[in-house]
């Protein structure tokens, strides 16, 4: 990015005040990163941005951005005067996006989306310059910053989207104007706000907002909520994918491992690698597949980077623990369908001593939550898998729903602060002929009982 004063000026509609020739080369919302090139945006929250203006000169920011109810106007910078300083960000995001001109791909579910957006971009690596959304900055702020941080010769953006009530996703679909929109699943996450699986399914809907007009939706057709939704869209192009045969892309011959899974599909004779493991990332590699046809990639293109992808951390990977047994990491986060998902592959895992899960709250799921929490018992067998460690007070519903099946002493609940005395009892009760699952919201930080670990 390389952006003038008076260019930004103009495409945010702001006053200058200390005009100068200067140009901006990155954006930053913190002051402790500003450096020579930045562009220092204010943003007004719990801590008001404007406070830390002097620090962000201080350390070299180039520009700053000033919302106009703010008093005084810093005089030794160059500040670009708005009504509101996210709003400008936005805009500002909005005008490089049309400078830049990338093909865009925007990617959303309740499950999936950041391991299918490291798909999607690690096929269109192999093809085109490609920048996609870093960790999981896929809302209002971090779409923008996205967008701004792409080199001037990015060809391919691939930006996931975040939701979390109605209307967030037609405001993301209408800021970047998506080429190629995929849904990969619907699940309960954000039920607290949504009420109803349909009302989610109608807000993931939302991502067809700002598609182009000859743009293509890619969806789970093996979700009726969204085959319905889809179908009510006389002029929209789809493409499907799942595990039925009844899509236009679906898969055949799977075949798990502990590290990964292999499968092929309808559409070639090639034999597909991921280096993640379960039938649900299977389908996340389906809807990766899907945009690399659209995008014309070749299918040994598309294999090897499916192959090859590097993938966001935290997201079902197998690790060695320092016990000697085998670690399932899926702390990233988790709603019910996901972890049910999980629980039934690792359930399946070979071991030759116990499986042991260790489940953490499922976040954001309002007054559903503790009937949804014990719903997780349906995959959870004595028989499969021997010992269950509780994490979170929503998790008193699934520890109520397992005492009939499960032995005394094999369920076992703690506080979200207490992990230590967790972290304790699992190094004193876990052998090297024993596997365990992690898996909990990110809100949970089951990720230090990970670090515990290994």
């Amino acid at each position: 990015m390389k952006l003038t004063l008076q260019e930004m000026a103009t495409a945010i509609n702001a006053e200058i005040i200390n005009a100068a020739d200067v140009a901006v080369t990155s954006t930053t919302f913190d002051s402790r990163k500003a450096e020579a090139g930045s562009l220092f945006v204010p943003l007004v929250a719990a801590n008001d941005g404007h406070d830390y203006v002097a620090s962000a000169v201080a350390n070299g920011a180039t520009v700053t951005l000033w919302q106009a109810d703010h008093p005084n106007v810093p005089t030794d910078v160059p500040t670009l005067v708005v009504a509101d300083t996210l709003v400008a960000f936005q805009q500002l995001a909005v005008y490089y996006l049309k400078q830049v001109q990338p093909k865009v791909v925007a990617i959303s579910g309740s499950n999936g989306k950041t391991t299918t957006k490291d798909f999607v971009a690690a096929i269109g690596a192999s093809t085109f310059k490609t920048v996609k959304t870093p960790a999981n900055f896929n809302n209002e702020i971090g779409v923008p910053t996205t967008i701004l941080s792409m080199p001037a010769d990015t060809e391919l953006l691939v930006i996931e989207f975040g939701m979390d009530r109605p209307g967030d996703l037609t405001f993301l679909s209408e800021m970047v104007h998506p080429d190629i929109a995929v849904l990969t699943m619907i699940g309960e996450a954000h039920i607290e706000f949504f009420k109803t699986r349909e009302r989610i399914a109608d807000g993931k809907m939302e991502i067809i907002a700002g598609l182009q007009p000859n743009g293509v939706l890619v969806y789970n057709g093996d979700e009726p909520l969204l085959r319905e939704r889809a179908g009510q869209h006389a002029f929209l192009h789809t493409a499907t994918f799942g595990l039925n045969p009844d899509n236009d892309l679906y898969a055949s011959t799977i075949a798990m491992n502990p590290v990964g899974a292999t499968f092929q599909t309808d559409k070639s004779a090639m034999t597909y690698h991921i280096p993640l493991t379960g039938r649900y990332n299977v389908s996340n590699a389906l809807a990766a597949i899907s945009v690399g046809i659209l995008l014309g990639i070749s299918d040994d293109k598309i294999a090897q980077a499916l192959a090859e992808a590097p993938i966001t951390e935290n997201r079902t990977e197998w690790l060695a623990g320092n016990f000697g047994g085998k670690i399932l990491s899926d702390v990233y986060n988790s709603n019910p369908t996901a972890a049910k998902e999980v629980l039934h592959f690792f359930a399946e895992t070979p071991v030759t001593g116990r499986r042991i899960a260790v489940l953490g709250d499922m976040l954001e799921l309002g007054e559903a939550g503790p009937v949804l929490h014990a719903s997780l018992a349906e995959k959870l067998d004595p028989a499969t898998i021997q010992h269950v460690y509780l994490v979170g007070d929503i998790m008193a519903s699934l520890e109520d729903a397992l005492s009939a099946n499960y032995p005394a002493g094999t369920v076992k609940r703690y506080s979200k602060d207490d992990k230590a005395t967790l972290i304790a009892d699992l190094q004193a009760d876990l052998t090297a002929d024993d596997a365990v699952l992690l898996k909990g919201s990110h809100g949970i930080h089951l990720e230090e009982v990970v670090t515990a670990l290994v």
